[in-house]
């Protein structure tokens, strides 16, 4: 075992301190796998690593060993999963140091970018320079930030293996690799830490690495929620941070106004092409979850901020507006809670901050019930909008009382993380086959038009025809599907919209913006979710995005988009989006149609 008086933090290169991480977690799980499985297992795993490298180094004789090791395990369970757990852990533990190693890396980049007083190559700072020493006057710069929007999105494609209690304990051992790294501790400091390190790998053994059962589509949600959870809320205000950092630095006279330009994307809970298991259920869940996971996190937020905020009416004054939205949460406050907030009396910041939480506790609690069942409490936040209004009016009075440094700091980081994540967390792209929109669209219309010609057939009719027939509908005022009692297939197909508006009135229009058809091949494919969403109420209210996917169907999409944009509710369609169409161009299914190159 590695001793915790051999690691020093006095390494030259950081190479040096790769290899001794490497060595450390190594010995640690040699340690624990003797402990928990045998040293016969562990001398196994040990004999086989050797060999492996001797076959890597050119010898043809450890390649036949190995060959006869694999023989002999397969007929031995027990071992073979031992012998099996020992290589993916060590894995694991390798890919950690060398994480590890990529962020010393780039700290050391930056240190010594930040001690020659210049920024660090592809940073946000360096960009800004390069604008700056190339021309870019402030104000060309101001409309290119205003012109910015970027936005990641999440998949579950492929379907990350890990679990998350797994995820959590090698984060865990990545945070105490970063302690050791700190080089000023004691001894006895680092000895603790090796020894909670050996703790999580002793964890990390006895948990297995896979579920028990196929992972479900809220499994997958709730995977891509450790992200927001663990890294992207606390990141996101430290990128805006640096820009600002930058602008003040490369254009001191000049005050940008930098708007939310970031904001993430998932299609995950909401991708329902070829996935029957996605449902109404699992997408209103899913809306949901991401719901309860921002609230949670501004919860932790504003307990964090609770002490900081602790300015005296004996020693500051306070915005006349603040003071009256104190007074009207106070009407709200059960005579039962006004004793805590009595304590405080002196301190209204830390007020307000108690009564944002137990807002936020209201809203919490409330999401935690399916929407139709769902009641008001005046005392849960109507919309992230009220929660944002609350936070800048506490920011602005703080500003105005000789609290500007207070203003921009760590309060900023909440109140941008609010602007940027709401109450959505992240938008989510709903996404359905077209045959799904054409099949609803036939049932629906053979109710109404059969009446008039029983040998109606939406399906046999030209595009011509579709095309004039939807424009007629989508021009009219009569609702298209009063109510749902058609086969399942349509009122799922139509019920999604449906839910969009529901999400737009229980979370925000930020929860849902745009609805992806997939194989989309004609105009009319377009106008039909068009129609579908204007008799949910959502004309003009999201997003209606073409996937292109075969070669034919992208020669044929300039044709296509030329087409819809000529037709009058189309363009009418487009003006309340702000003249923004977005289209998607599948590569995987033109890559399988017509070639790697072509595609």
């Amino acid at each position: 075992m590695t001793s915790a008086s051999s690691l020093s933090t006095d390494v030259a290169s950081s190479d040096a301190r790769l290899r001794q991480n490497i060595r450390l977690l190594g010995n640690l799980l040699g340690e624990t796998i003797i402990e928990q499985e045998g040293q016969a297992i562990f001398d196994l795993e040990e004999e086989i690593r050797a060999l492996s490298k001797a076959q890597r180094s050119g010898d043809p004789e450890a390649g036949r060993q190995i060959t006869a090791i694999a023989r002999e395990l397969v007929k031995d369970t027990e071992k073979t999963r031992g012998v099996l757990k020992a290589f993916t852990t060590y894995f694991q533990l390798v890919n950690l140091a060398e994480e590890r190693q990529r962020a010393r890396v780039l700290w050391e980049r930056a240190f010594q970018a930040q001690s020659e007083k210049r920024p660090m190559r592809e940073t946000i700072a360096a960009a800004v320079r390069t604008l700056s020493e190339e021309g870019c006057t402030a104000e060309e710069l101001q409309a290119l930030i205003d012109d910015l929007f970027i936005m990641p999105v999440f998949t579950a494609h492929p379907t990350e293996a890990k679990r998350r209690t797994v995820m959590l304990k090698l984060r865990l051992m990545t945070e105490y690799l970063a302690s050791l790294d700190s080089g000023n501790l004691l001894p006895d400091d680092e000895a603790e830490i090796v020894e909670r390190i050996q703790e999580t790998v002793v964890t990390l053994w006895q948990t297995d690495e896979t579920r028990d059962r196929r992972p479900t589509v809220l499994d997958e949600v709730r995977q891509g929620l450790y992200y927001f959870e663990n890294t992207l809320f606390d990141l996101v205000p430290r990128i805006y941070y640096e820009f600002e950092r930058a602008l003040e630095e490369y254009y001191p006279d000049h005050e940008f106004q930098i708007p939310v330009f970031l904001r993430y994307g998932s299609w995950m809970g909401g991708d329902r092409d070829g996935n029957p298991y996605v449902t109404l259920g699992i997408t209103e869940g899913t809306l949901r979850e991401q719901k309860s996971t921002v609230l949670n996190l501004y919860t932790r937020a504003v307990e964090n901020l609770y002490g900081h905020l602790s300015m005296a009416r004996t020693r500051m004054t306070f915005s006349q507006e603040f003071q009256e939205s104190l007074r009207r949460d106070f009407d709200l406050v059960p005579p039962a809670e006004l004793d805590v907030l009595e304590r405080f009396r002196l301190e209204p910041y830390r007020q307000k901050m108690i009564l944002v939480y137990r807002r936020l506790k209201a809203t919490l609690q409330q999401n935690e019930q399916p929407w139709d069942k769902q009641s008001p409490n005046p005392r849960a936040y109507a919309s992230a909008e009220e929660f944002v209004r609350d936070l800048t009016l506490v920011q602005e009075s703080v500003r105005q009382n000789k609290g500007d440094r207070v203003a921009r700091g760590r309060f900023a980081n909440l109140v941008r993380q609010a602007r940027i994540f709401g109450f959505h967390l992240a938008t989510l792209d709903i996404r359905q086959h077209s045959d799904r929109h054409r099949q609803a669209m036939a049932a629906i219309l053979q109710r109404y038009y059969s009446k008039r010609d029983p040998n109606f057939d939406y399906l046999a009719l030209s595009e011509a025809d579709k095309i004039k027939l939807l424009e007629t509908e989508l021009t009219s005022d009569r609702p298209l599907t009063a109510r749902l009692d058609f086969d399942d297939d349509t009122n799922e197909t139509v019920g999604i919209f449906r839910l969009i508006r529901k999400a737009h009135q229980q979370v925000s229009e930020q929860a849902v913006q745009s609805y992806i058809t997939s194989m989309t091949t004609s105009a009319s494919h377009m106008l039909e979710v068009l129609l579908f969403a204007k008799d949910a109420g959502l004309f003009g209210q999201i997003d209606v995005v073409p996937l292109f996917e075969t070669i034919e169907d992208l020669e044929n999409a300039p044709g296509i988009m030329r087409h819809l944009f000529q037709i009058p509710i189309y363009q009418e369609h487009l003006r309340l989006r702000g003249n923004r169409q977005q289209i998607m161009i599948g590569y995987s299914d033109s890559n399988k149609d017509g070639g790697y190159l072509r595609a």
